[in-house]
């Protein structure tokens, strides 16, 4: 998606070896225009594939996810990180590794939002090592539900994340594909949509 590249090389901060920080945008400020496109494109990419529900993990996939489900006219469910005291039953949970954060935590969504019937496309806003994915295809898997693909706004190509959900027979669509960080330099691979 030119536009995203365009905006990731406008107002991306690369960060060490590989981080690359978009909080101007995606993680932090949400430019709602953007997001609204990077729905749209998604939305068109699965169009045929029955969608019935949108999910994504908090926080960071809520914007995007959002604009998808908006763009599908479906519901969007997103994974808490942290369990409240009003979700006592029927819940369905999953542990996901972070690397940027360093932590690991238990991500949960209420069963009675996911059936058999559903046809889920994952939202999220980055895919490095595909941990995030992994942890939601195992909850809607929990379900009984059919995992249709995994959208991702922005792909660091060089980790394993993409092979990770392939080896699974998982569809991948990333609208922005990095390939490398080269001195300080963002090298984008072909994006899937």
């Amino acid at each position: 998606m030119k536009l995203l590249e365009e905006r990731i090389l406008k107002d991306g901060d690369i960060l060490g070896d590989n981080i690359l920080k978009v909080d101007s945008f995606l993680t932090h400020q949400v430019d709602y225009k953007l997001m609204k496109e990077i729905g749209k494109v998604f939305a068109q990419a699965y169009q045929d594939a029955g969608i019935t529900k949108v999910v994504t993990i908090e926080a960071s996939g809520i914007a995007p996810a959002a604009y998808v489900a908006e763009a599908l006219d479906v519901p969007m469910i997103f994974a808490k990180k942290h369990k409240n005291i009003t979700m006592t039953e029927g819940i369905l949970t999953a542990e996901v590794y972070s690397f940027t954060k360093q932590v690991t935590s238990t991500v949960s969504i209420a069963g009675k939002f996911l059936s058999s019937d559903d046809k889920v496309l994952i939202i999220d806003d980055f895919l490095a090592n595909g941990q995030a994915a992994k942890g939601l295809i195992d909850i809607i898997n929990q379900a009984g539900a059919e995992v249709e693909g995994v959208g991702i706004v922005i792909e660091k190509s060089f980790q394993d994340g993409r092979q990770l959900l392939l080896d699974q027979g998982v569809r991948v669509t990333s609208l922005a594909r990095i390939a490398s960080f080269d001195n300080g330099q963002l090298n984008f691979a072909e994006a899937d949509a």
